[in-house]
């Protein structure tokens, strides 16, 4: 596994739009990164619009492989998610990114992107704040991206305050995962990771009840579930029930597709589509401890 460079003031980090259009101004963040000491570097996809993109198919991924090909480029921030890394990933070449890695954050539909770098080049990503984000994101949040960035610890720690306790437990693993729908949506391509003794992240935002327990059954059938070291719950905001209800919380539906397995499962982790969306680094080795409503994570 190559580890990306962690920044240092000065360096140029590149602001694209894989996905979905932007149509607010972007100043204040761009701020903040600048008072971080970097040099933002705008590229075209973060002003363009096609339909719902930021751009068509080949603009978006010609930001993507400028950017990764760059050298003086040291970092790559989404501007935001929404959809669109599926269309392109498939023409993005890495060999250039392989040999000089660097940081690429997002969240969201950028789960594309974390997932098939995980998967096919063993390099850590950063599951974080978005430009966009930035606007609404707490100081904390912005805080654990900075530290992650720059190499100055990013351990989590945090009081899990769910409907379900957490199973308790300690585990040892490589932390993957990310936005479930993309998840899912991804499961059998090129861009799909081995679930076999990894410690799964997920989140997810706007969903019905129905369709969570569907999302997780997919992954339960596809044999994902069975052999994880561990499992980290994320923000599961804004979600939908039916009518009539479908009868279970976000926890009973997870608990109960986990049931039969050993391994400790985190409830209430602060990351997803929050508002504090703390930053973790995917594809790094992590020790996970649980206890009743405590969470430890701690990076190797």
């Amino acid at each position: 596994m190559s580890t990306p460079t962690y920044l240092k003031k000065g360096d140029k980090i590149a602001v694209l739009c894989p996905a979905s259009y932007i149509s607010v101004d972007l100043s204040p963040a761009y701020a903040i990164l600048k008072s971080w000491g970097l040099e933002v570097v705008v590229y075209a996809s973060v002003v363009s619009q096609e339909h719902q993109f930021a751009g068509n198919d080949d603009l978006r991924a010609e930001d993507l492989q400028k950017a990764l090909d760059d050298p003086e480029i040291k970092a790559i921030i989404a501007g935001r998610g929404g959809y669109g890394c599926v269309r392109i990933i498939d023409s993005i070449n890495f060999e250039i990114f392989c040999k000089n890695p660097k940081w690429i954050v997002g969240f969201s539909d950028i789960t594309v992107l974390h997932s098939h770098i995980q998967n096919n080049y063993q390099i850590p990503t950063i599951h974080g704040q978005m430009v966009k984000s930035f606007l609404d994101g707490t100081p904390e949040s912005l805080e654990t991206l900075r530290k992650a960035l720059f190499g100055e610890g990013n351990d989590l720690s945090y009081i899990s305050n769910s409907e379900l306790p957490n199973r308790e437990g300690e585990a040892t693993g490589i932390l993957t995962g990310g936005n479930l729908a993309i998840l899912q949506s991804i499961i059998s391509s090129d861009s799909d990771i081995d679930y076999t003794n990894k410690i799964l992240f997920i989140e997810d935002v706007g969903e019905s009840y129905y369709n969570i327990d569907r999302m997780l059954w997919t992954l339960k059938r596809a044999k994902k579930l069975e052999n994880l070291r561990g499992l980290i719950v994320g923000g599961f905001t804004d979600l939908k029930d039916s009518d009539p209800s479908f009868g279970q919380n976000i926890e009973g539906i997870i608990m109960d597709k986990v049931a039969e397995y050993n391994y400790p499962v985190a409830f209430g982790c602060p990351a997803g589509h929050i508002e504090n969306n703390l930053a973790i680094v995917l594809g790094r080795e992590i020790i996970l401890k649980t206890e009743k409503n405590n969470v430890d994570i701690q990076y190797i």
